[in-house]
């Protein structure tokens, strides 16, 4: 094991993948020289060489046509879209081309691609640079989509999404880049998709958490051990596939749930599981669902008003005890 921080874990998931398949390239804005905008990619030219770490122009539409055409082709391309707030100049490209290629053409044709981003606000970016859209992708039928929360995440679900033979959107959030954590350095280390992580185990309710939104979660569960409440918290970790047993089957032990979603709360993912345990969880419920997510609001740039959009401890708080009411 050694100890690495979030960003540093990105660099490792993907210098573990380059080296053990030399078909993976990786490609996007000031990744190779520069080291990525967020320190991420650090160290990977100098490894791999300018053939296989490039440098892009300032094109989204370039950099996901570029990986649409490398993996056409038989190649395993990564590609980094610098804000995932991006994805909005080249969405027709991932929906409508990548996402359905391989279904439009009988499997002829498979897109073994990764798209990673940097994604979600709180770190004063404003309003164009600080959306969660996790939910945009998964609203569309081919597409995996990885959110995680730990650098261990980072990179052992990197490695599966690289490895995978379908389009994967891996969101990395922008608050974590500097949290530490243990990872292995196996050099097959891998995290198999649509696994969720109880990160603490609990009785009287539980709080699933989307990415970032995992840290105050934890906090919020250990200040209220005191109290005696025992919150069990739970990482989906894959929004697509979504381990929607572990939930289901925390849910029907505790009989309440809290949703913790760095995104905004109309259609977010959120909305998409307090639905799917509303359908399919609805007798083991002792109380309404309750969501924390972002405001329905632009984000802004004030750190004070920041604070008031986003979901924190004293809103997390709140909906525990709401729901233990």
């Amino acid at each position: 094991m050694a100890e690495l921080s979030y960003r540093e874990a990105v660099a490792a998931g993907i210098a573990q993948e380059m080296r053990r398949d030399p078909d993976v390239l990786f490609l996007g804005e000031d990744v190779a020289a520069a080291g990525g905008v967020f320190k991420t990619t650090e160290g990977l030219l100098d490894e791999f060489g300018p053939k296989r770490v490039k440098d892009t122009p300032i094109s989204e539409q370039a950099i996901i046509g570029a990986t649409m055409g490398a993996a056409m082709t038989g190649l395993r391309p990564i590609a980094e879209i610098m804000f995932s707030d991006f994805f909005a100049v080249c969405w027709d490209l991932v929906a409508n081309q990548i996402a359905k290629t391989r279904y439009m053409t009988d499997g002829q044709c498979s897109f073994p691609l990764v798209i990673r981003s940097a994604n979600g606000g709180g770190s004063r970016f404003g309003a164009q640079h600080s959306q969660s859209i996790e939910n945009w992708a998964m609203a569309i039928p081919g597409l995996k989509v990885v959110a995680p929360s730990t650098p261990a995440d980072v990179k052992g679900l990197l490695a599966a999404s690289i490895r995978d033979p379908d389009p994967v959107m891996f969101f990395e959030d922008n608050n974590l880049a500097g949290t530490r954590g243990e990872v292995s350095e196996d050099e097959d280390f891998c995290i198999p998709f649509g696994q969720a992580d109880i990160k603490r185990e609990g009785t009287d309710v539980t709080v699933v958490t989307i990415a970032g939104s995992l840290r105050p979660a934890l906090v919020v569960a250990d200040e209220m051990e005191s109290d005696g409440i025992s919150v069990e918290v739970i990482d989906p970790r894959t929004i697509v596939p979504l381990d929607t047993k572990t939930i289901l089957d925390s849910v029907e032990k505790t009989g309440r749930l809290v949703v913790v979603d760095p995104a905004h709360q109309s259609c977010s993912v959120a909305s998409e599981i307090s639905s799917i345990v509303s359908q399919e969880g609805f007798w083991s419920l002792q109380a309404p669902i309750q969501r924390v997510t972002s405001l329905d609001c632009h984000f802004p740039f004030s750190p004070a008003l920041e604070h008031l959009v986003f979901p924190n401890e004293d809103k997390i708080a709140d909906a525990i005890r709401t729901t233990l009411e």
